[in-house]
């Protein structure tokens, strides 16, 4: 991810010529390294990065509380970050490559709720859980926090009669049930009412309602309701048109970044730390993708229409798969991102890279360069 090679500042063993160099960096948003003589760098990110190096480095004449890294610097890599997003991702790939046992504690990440269905479970079942794992499963999310995953899943399931039991299933006529099944909110398969196939025919019903954003449920009740209508049984349109208010108002608890975790894809617009361009970064199977800079510049004379621009970035991407562990560090980077207060730029979700709204992507663009 970290395409561009960092500046360097090399530290003669004297620290001459430190503070004239230190003078020369940039007050802008990067992220730094400061290596020591022996042992492992000290990494940060900063808003301002002069005012940050000085602090740390500067000369003191008599002891601080402060961290002061003066005594044994020799070598000083920063990157300019044009964006937050940028910053934080830069910092993950550091921390990541210096830090391999401890990245996770220095970046205080956490890792955000989803929605779970267990089909690896003989009755499949839904919870909430942080994590992704190996087993089969259908993952919804991620979601801006645990009450708001459990809301929505406390929801969604009244639409289905797929069990809320969390209990592994031995199914026997003899068995007491529960009060959902009583109430026909549950298929009853821990009392054989149906079989293992019937069951996960409507655990297939909510996957697919989950995995269609809810057109699978609201356009066929949309049509039931319009044919009612048109036949004048009016009592059963209504009855119908208030079922689809409230798939409505349950599809009103996601935020736009929940969808299928397996396919979730999209593209942050952000600020570039080189003047007139911007940076494109890529949400795709899983990981974020190298960013991709679309520059202003006129070249040799020639302007080049900003759709043009855009269509070649596209194309010169190779998605990487990564695997689980990087899958659940990069949508939980994605979510601290796009829930944050301190979001910057624009999230525009998109299809899969072959189904680009470009009109909406130049729009983007165009704000975000402003």
């Amino acid at each position: 991810m970290i395409g561009a090679a960092p500046e360097v500042i090399e530290v003669a063993a004297d620290l001459s010529g430190l503070d004239a160099s230190l003078e020369g960096t940039p007050d802008r948003a990067a992220v730094f390294l400061i290596w020591p003589h022996q042992g492992a760098p000290y990494l940060a990110r900063t808003s301002l990065l002069r005012r940050r190096l000085q602090r740390l480095l500067r000369e003191r004449a008599q002891p601080s509380r402060w961290l002061n890294l003066r005594p044994v610097v020799c070598r000083i890599e920063y990157w300019l970050a044009g964006s937050r997003l940028e910053s934080h991702l830069l910092f993950y790939e550091l921390a990541k490559r210096h830090f391999p046992e401890t990245y996770l504690k220095l970046l205080k990440l956490r890792l955000p709720p989803y929605l779970k269905v267990i089909l690896s479970n003989p009755f499949p079942r839904t919870q909430i859980t942080t994590r992704l794992g190996g087993a089969r499963a259908f993952y919804y999310g991620p979601f801006r926090s645990r009450a708001a995953a459990e809301q929505f899943e406390s929801q969604v399931l009244e639409l289905f009669q797929v069990r809320r039991c969390q209990e592994d299933l031995a199914p026997s006529p003899s068995h007491p049930g529960c009060i959902y099944g009583e109430m026909n909110m549950c298929l009853r398969p821990c009392q054989q009412a149906v079989s293992r196939e019937e069951y996960r025919s409507e655990v297939g019903r909510l996957i697919e309602f989950l995995s269609t954003r809810g057109r699978s449920l609201l356009e066929t009740i949309a049509s039931a309701r319009d044919r009612l209508s048109e036949e004048m049984n009016f009592e059963e349109a209504a009855r119908q048109h208030k079922r689809l208010e409230k798939i409505q108002q349950v599809l009103r608890l996601r935020d736009d970044l929940v969808e299928d975790a397996g396919r979730l894809c999209g593209v942050a617009v952000a600020a570039s730390a080189a003047s007139s361009a911007v940076e494109l970064w890529f949400f795709c199977q899983g990981s974020w993708q190298a960013p991709r800079r679309v520059s202003f510049e006129v070249v040799e004379g020639k302007t080049i229409s900003l759709d043009q621009r855009l269509r070649e970035a596209v194309a010169s991407l190779c998605p990487r798969k990564p695997s689980l562990v990087e899958k659940q560090e990069q949508l939980a980077l994605l979510a601290r991102w796009y829930y944050s207060s301190w979001r910057d730029g624009e999230w525009i979700p998109l299809e899969g890279l072959d189904r680009i709204p470009y009109r909406k992507l130049v729009r983007a663009v165009s704000r975000v360069a402003v």
